[in-house]
């Protein structure tokens, strides 16, 4: 099966900055107090769920898995990004990372309690955004719950160098919290909970909790 432009350039770019991007956010979350509180309140979401694995979809190097470890979720972690993974496995060893795209999760029909999309939606192109929900919703029980995290607002722009200058080539979407939450919708989630975060003028974060 051919792997789709935006998906290999995905990868690509994050093995590129994979080691830079781990050193840049390490502490990033020890400073944001409303990033913590989300992920708090995700945490108390899932304490009031029948327990079970949590899958970290677009995990990155980990630190998003490892915040919710310490703090009794059983959680494993999955990246398109080899590179990426195997940072997270060096940073967090006490964790299961694996390869994998969102696109066709290698894992079986309701096997997750939870779902956390931490930023990892945002490369995903608008036509393939139903079909990586509805892969959500395959692998999540009946009440389990999933939080997405993305840029809000409307637009998209090409990324070619970050995290300390090194080259990338991925399209960053940001998207308007009410079609995230339609997507949701159609999907067959129930939207729980949709929150903004504006920890400056011109940049705007969103949060949608849904429930399936």
């Amino acid at each position: 099966m051919s792997v789709p432009d935006w998906v290999r350039d995905t990868r690509v770019s994050y093995d590129t900055v994979a080691v830079s991007y781990a050193d840049m956010l390490r502490d990033a979350l020890a400073g944001d107090a409303f990033q913590r509180g989300i992920l708090g309140l995700f945490v108390e979401v899932l304490r009031s769920r029948p327990a079970g694995p949590v899958a970290d979809v677009g995990c990155g190097p980990g630190r998003i898995s490892g915040f919710l470890r310490e703090r009794g979720v059983e959680v494993f972690g999955v990246d398109v990004s080899p590179g990426m993974v195997a940072v997270a496995r060096r940073e967090h060893p006490g964790i299961r990372f694996e390869v994998g795209s969102m696109t066709g999760l290698d894992l079986a029909d309701g096997s997750v309690a939870g779902v956390l999309a931490w930023f990892s939606l945002i490369h995903v192109p608008d036509g393939e955004v139903p079909g990586v929900l509805a892969e959500f919703r395959r692998v999540l029980r009946p009440g389990g719950a999933l939080l997405v995290g993305f840029h809000a607002g409307d637009g998209s722009r090409v990324k070619t160098e970050g995290y300390g200058g090194h080259p990338m080539n991925v399209v960053v979407h940001r998207r308007p919290v009410a079609r995230v939450s339609q997507w949701l919708r159609e999907a067959g989630f129930s939207v729980e909970a949709e929150l903004w975060h504006r920890p400056e003028p011109a940049v705007e974060g969103a949060f949608v909790f849904a429930n399936r």
